[in-house]
């Protein structure tokens, strides 16, 4: 009667720990975001468990069915397509009934995007806050507004589509001068690390077509 979240590889399949490995052969069910994604991770290190589809699409459907299971005693581990689930991914509905009804839940340390792209900027991290997706639309621009006076390191995660934009609109509001730094397919074969102010960044990322999942760590205000 366990719920194991496990963290996997943002794109090293290596680090992955040999725990996280030992803890999918032994569960009775895994749950993965995307099936296809884990498919390569489980099948790399030769993990065959029953495998089903737990996202932001389906999850309230299943979620009375995955807690009675999960009562009547089976084991279960948590996948996202990359990172620790609950990080800006499907885990908090499921991490909460659990605990409602007295089920064990266990989180493994391991692989977060924002953690290594914070650490690697140069900017202070002794304090910092982690926004995870900024709000496309609705509430975007007061978050935006309330953003810029935050004094502590900022984190955001965005997708290569949006970056240009949402440069233009953090110059906007926090000010071309800010100090910045993206991190762009971390542990990758074509990893990058970007630093400078908000008006370099962008003009670097402007200039090229750009792809692979995207961190944008900003200096707080001075």
């Amino acid at each position: 009667m366990s719920l194991f979240l496990i963290p996997s590889p943002i794109g090293n399949l290596a680090d992955i720990t040999f725990r996280a490995i030992e803890i999918l052969k032994s569960v009775d069910l895994i749950l993965a975001e995307d099936t296809r994604t884990s498919a390569v991770l489980l099948n790399h290190y030769q993990v065959k468990k029953p495998i089903t589809p737990y996202h932001q699409h389906n999850e309230h459907k299943i979620l009375s069915h995955l807690t009675e299971q999960l009562a009547a005693g089976k084991t279960m581990a948590l996948l996202t397509d990359a990172g620790t689930p609950g990080i800006s991914d499907p885990a908090f509905l499921l991490v909460r009934e659990c605990i409602k009804y007295n089920i064990r839940v266990e989180c493994l340390p391991g692989a977060s995007a924002f953690l290594p792209a914070l650490v690697n900027s140069g900017l202070p991290i002794n304090n910092f806050c982690f926004e995870g997706f900024l709000p496309l639309k609705k509430g975007r621009q007061t978050m935006m507004k309330k953003l810029a006076e935050e004094e502590r390191t900022i984190v955001f995660y965005e997708s290569p589509m949006r970056l240009v934009k949402t440069l233009n609109e953090l110059i906007q509001y926090f000010g071309a001068n800010r100090q910045c730094c993206i991190s762009r397919e971390l542990t990758k074969k074509f990893e990058e690390n970007e630093r400078g102010t908000l008006q370099e960044i962008h003009d670097h990322f402007s200039a090229k077509t750009v792809k692979g999942e995207i961190v944008i760590v900003v200096g707080g205000k001075n």
